[in-house]
């Protein structure tokens, strides 16, 4: 009696079940960093003021770009709000990563120090205590960050960095500059520390641009030319429509070929009230 001899097996069949298994593979890791990129995005929206303040004498405009690496998103943000005194907060600032986890600590950044701008209107103490704060939680990770405190009725304006960007400035006047004030460090490293604040009184009519490096500098751009570049958009356009510059600031980034995610944040200020 003669044995039963199997066929040999099809190779087409088989390759075909072998290019169904890695399709299905494939899709799975699709709809897992899909899920990734969308919790993030929804992190990076939460982060963001759904709406900034609206005061007499003022306009407020933001702008965000996201990265072109890891999740697409990041942690560069903004923020304005009106303090208990009356006056007003601006805050910008860029965390270290471009993650989840990085979201996550850019909003310990922003939630603590709007908390704790509650307590105090001196941007030092407001940039110190965030600083304390974020290094008692143990995060391991640095923020750069630019506060300053706006008082609508006096005009007088207290700025405080911790190693962001510098701010830029113009006014109707035609007088326009990079403000490098000296600052400290990146919140998140050196516990107690004090950071320096500079004091203004803006006496005519102008504009404040607060960005984030990824507006400026570039792997081949230089952040000195990035700085001169809005330097001249804010000379411009500081009688223009705050949310028309900012959108010209944020196109800067398009310019330095830098892959990271970008912020703007422009301030349109009337020049002092007239007393009486």
């Amino acid at each position: 009696m003669r044995g039963h001899r199997s066929d040999p097996p099809d190779s087409g069949q088989e390759l075909l079940l072998t290019l169904g298994q890695l399709v299905d593979q494939a899709l799975e890791r699709i709809k897992l960093q899909r899920a990734r990129v969308e919790l993030a995005m929804v992190l990076q929206r939460h982060m963001l003021p759904p709406e900034l303040p609206k005061l007499p004498g003022l306009q407020i405009a933001g702008r965000y770009s996201p990265s072109r690496d890891g999740l697409d998103v990041g942690g560069d943000w903004y923020d304005a709000f009106v303090m208990m005194d009356g006056s007003l907060g601006l805050a910008i600032g860029d965390v270290q990563g471009h993650d989840v986890e990085a979201i996550a600590f850019m909003g310990q950044v922003r939630t603590s120090l709007r908390a704790l701008a509650e307590g105090t209107s001196d941007p030092r103490e407001v940039l110190s205590r965030t600083n304390n704060l974020l290094i008692s939680m143990g995060f391991g990770l640095f923020a750069t960050c630019c506060f300053l405190r706006f008082d609508p009725v006096s005009r007088d304006l207290t700025v405080s960095r911790a190693g962001h960007v510098p701010m830029i400035w113009a006014t109707a006047a035609g007088r326009s500059g990079i403000a490098l004030d000296s600052g400290g460090p990146p919140l998140g490293v050196v516990r107690g520390e004090r950071y320096p604040v500079t004091h203004r009184r803006l006496t005519e009519a102008g504009v404040l641009v607060l960005l984030t490096d990824g507006v400026v500098e570039g792997p081949t751009y230089p952040m000195e030319a990035g700085l001169a570049e809005v330097h001249r958009l804010a000379r411009r356009g500081f009688d223009a429509d705050p949310d028309v510059l900012a959108s010209a600031v944020i196109k800067v980034a398009e310019r330095t070929g830098h892959r990271d995610d970008a912020a703007v944040l422009v301030v349109r200020y009337d020049g002092p009230p007239v007393p009486g």
